[in-house]
């Protein structure tokens, strides 16, 4: 989802299901995009291998080729072993042509990320930061933290061709700048960051972080090979990115997912969508430290009593053994099992994957949930 920003000199940057131009000019061409991944997939090919692979006559396969070479992102090198005839030409998909930042904002925190081609991390920077209530704050620190790691980067990584940002909000395809003003009202529904892609002359594409989460699993993580799976983020809050025949589910207006304003308490807490007893309420950061600090004169023995609880520590006394800090998370468990049997039954998923803060705790909070 790409928000409006300028291309500067003639190089331009596209993603999801559009290729890359970058040297020179490329023709649009479905043919181009789908070798392109194949070579990208596959890290080195033969142009006849292409063709066995996709059906395509042998004409056509070099002709794509040929228009992908003068980008950069393949290249030819050498011969392969040949049973016979000519030997084949191998094409090898350059993973350090260009780099991509990664923007991940959290309601609590920035962390940016420069990656060659191939998602292997080049440079990071991470930031605690008051993301929910500081806009002007948060677009400062990540023009800054891109900056340090471009500037870490080796010299050939710097040939940036795009940006994706990942916000703890749901994104409209349609509106990919705005965001929820019911989840981040400071922010007042817009993303503001048209200045940062200007500034590196590249597009900036949006979505929401549970979706981008789910799209790395089946990337690169426990989703590979997996059409039909869930990805479940319970930090600050609860999201979840659903995978649908191999395709991130968006819904009509970029809000399915939302499972965290699922009710499972028609008579609990009001939650900030209007709604009672959302799962957020109960599960996630600030659920849990008010459930804590409620239940603190119960156990004065726990080692919650001796500071402010957070979600930090609420994990690590759980790990630990922590009376309060288990039946915190237990709670949490029973709650969110709640949820996921709900979502089990609607969507059947073949897969669930949990991200998130909370998913440190592993079979501390995965047993009672089962």
């Amino acid at each position: 989802m790409r928000t409006k920003g300028s291309v500067a000199g003639g190089r331009r940057g596209t993603a999801g299901n559009r290729a890359v131009r970058v040297r020179g000019t490329v023709r649009r061409s479905p043919l181009a995009e789908s070798n392109l991944r194949l070579i990208w997939k596959e890290r080195r090919i033969s142009r006849a291998e292409i063709s066995r692979r996709t059906g395509l006559s042998r004409s056509t396969v070099s002709e794509t080729v040929d228009a992908l070479l003068p980008t950069g992102l393949v290249a030819e090198v050498g011969v392969g072993p040949s049973n016979g005839g000519r030997p084949p030409v191998v094409l090898e998909f350059q993973d350090d042509a260009f780099s991509i930042l990664g923007v991940d904002m959290g309601a609590a925190h920035v962390t940016v990320v420069l990656t060659d081609l191939r998602g292997r991390v080049l440079a990071t920077e991470h930031l605690r930061h008051a993301v929910r209530d500081d806009p002007a704050g948060t677009r400062a620190l990540i023009a800054e933290l891109c900056d340090r790691c471009l500037a870490r980067a080796p010299r050939p990584a710097r040939r940036l061709v795009g940006i994706g940002v990942a916000v703890p909000s749901p994104v409209d395809p349609r509106h990919p700048g705005r965001l929820s003003e019911v989840v981040l009202p400071a922010w007042r529904g817009s993303l503001g960051l048209d200045g940062l892609a200007e500034r590196h002359g590249v597009p900036l594409l949006v979505d929401n972080d549970a979706n981008l989460a789910a799209l790395a699993e089946r990337w690169w993580g426990a989703g590979r090979d997996v059409d039909n799976f869930a990805f479940i983020k319970v930090a600050t809050g609860v999201g979840m990115g659903h995978v649908l025949n191999g395709r991130i589910y968006r819904g009509a207006t970029g809000v399915a997912g939302e499972i965290g304003h699922l009710s499972v308490d028609p008579n609990g807490q009001p939650c900030v969508c209007g709604l009672r007893g959302c799962l957020a309420t109960v599960v996630g950061a600030p659920a849990l430290v008010a459930r804590a600090k409620a239940l603190l004169a119960e156990y004065p023995d726990s080692v919650l009593a001796g500071a402010e609880p957070t979600l930090d520590t609420i994990e690590d006394a759980a790990l630990a053994g922590d009376a309060l800090a288990l039946r915190l998370v237990h709670e949490a468990a029973e709650n969110l099992g709640r949820a996921v049997a709900g979502l089990l039954n609607l969507m059947n998923p073949s897969l669930l994957v949990f991200g998130g803060g909370l998913a440190r705790l592993g079979d501390v909070l995965l047993e009672p949930l089962r």
